[in-house]
């Protein structure tokens, strides 16, 4: 048996996913709003502590920004917090204004939007029963519903990702990375950053080296 090709497969799973988000879109407008959506995160992990340097409770944090993300900003401010209460959970501590901190945590975010999914065709037909129209409606709450009479609609598409990188404060040096990943048809909202923010930071400071998949309910 032959290998698959890759891109056809990223396509189908891809055209999978993309029904079944429309079918999700289909069922919350009919049967009201559900209380969480299923997300899937590809996140990588790079822990590299040196021996006996692991953070443990009590250790205090402060967040350092890059020159590009100098400026104060709602959005940064909002993922530092998200972060913070994550670390604060494992039993760190953020530093006072006094008090020197043992990690020092930056934390960058990028979001993107597409008018529609890559492998979408934006005039295919709905591939199953019911409403047999050809184009999507996206609700400001990220539902999705294709349904007739609305002519060049497509549903956007979204790709984000959440970093995390940890130094010691000691050396500069860069101790721990980590970041998290997802895509779909979700418009963005706290729960969604939150929910990168949590699977950027799944197992640590022990997370497993290298790429996994984190999968979390994020309420509505």
């Amino acid at each position: 048996m032959g290998t698959p090709d890759r891109t056809t497969t990223a396509r189908d799973r891809g055209r999978r996913s993309g029904w079944a988000a429309g079918l999700l879109g289909l069922a919350l407008l009919l049967g009201g709003c559900a209380s969480v959506i299923r997300l899937d995160h590809e996140v990588q992990s790079y822990p590299r502590w040196s021996a006996g340097a692991v953070p443990g409770p009590g250790d205090r944090f402060r967040f350092e920004r890059l020159p590009s993300l100098a400026q104060a900003t709602a959005e940064q401010t909002a993922l530092e917090a998200a972060v913070g209460r994550r670390l604060q959970a494992t039993g760190l501590q953020p530093a006072s204004d006094a008090a020197p901190a043992r990690w020092l945590i930056e934390v960058s975010a990028r979001s993107q939007k597409f008018p529609y999914a890559p492998w979408d065709d934006p005039r295919e037909r709905w591939p199953f029963g019911g409403l047999a129209g050809r184009d999507y409606v996206v609700t400001g709450n990220g539902k999705v519903v294709r349904m007739p009479g609305f002519p060049g609609m497509t549903p956007p598409y979204y790709q984000r990702e959440v970093s995390v990188l940890v130094r010691d404060a000691r050396n500069g040096q860069a101790v721990y990375e980590s970041r998290a990943a997802h895509d779909g048809p979700w418009h963005g909202t706290p729960a969604i950053w939150e929910a990168l923010v949590q699977a950027a930071l799944d197992g640590f400071p022990q997370a497993p080296s290298g790429p996994r998949r984190v999968t979390l309910d994020v309420p509505r």
